[in-house]
């Protein structure tokens, strides 16, 4: 299997202690940067957009198997396949984003919780109904 980043996200949130757990818990609006190699593959992609960006969580730990959701202990522990922790074998992120402005290799976006720096793996737009595909 071969991945390889596709650009970069630019944000405020510098660590995780400083991230909303999730984008539409705060997040500030960040921006996508993409590499030359794949901008011609934004083509189409308009302000208003509801796109999912999948990224790969470089500072995860990847050895993590069970956590308590939200470190919340009421709920105790769980397998990680059941939580959104980004602390698991394959920290493959995945953030439901919409797009403020598009601005040839970047993208500005709103409500994504990932850290500055963070590797870009891929970009799908949302599915809306079987009409409107």
């Amino acid at each position: 299997m071969e991945l390889f980043p596709i650009g970069l996200v630019e944000s405020e949130l510098k660590d995780r202690d400083g991230a909303p757990k999730q984008g539409d818990e705060g997040a500030p609006d960040a921006w996508l940067h993409f590499t030359d190699a794949v901008v011609e593959g934004l083509e189409g992609i308009a302000v208003g957009d509801e796109l999912l960006i999948l990224t790969w969580l470089d500072r995860a730990a990847r050895d993590v198997l069970r956590v308590v959701p939200r470190n919340d202990v009421t709920r105790g522990e769980q397998g990680v396949f059941n939580t959104r922790s980004p602390d698991r074998p394959n920290p493959i992120g995945l953030h439901r984003v919409t797009v403020l402005e598009v601005a040839e290799a970047r993208l500005r976006v709103r409500n994504l919780e990932a850290l500055d720096g963070t590797p870009i793996v891929d970009v799908k737009p949302l599915l809306r109904s079987i009409e409107e595909r």
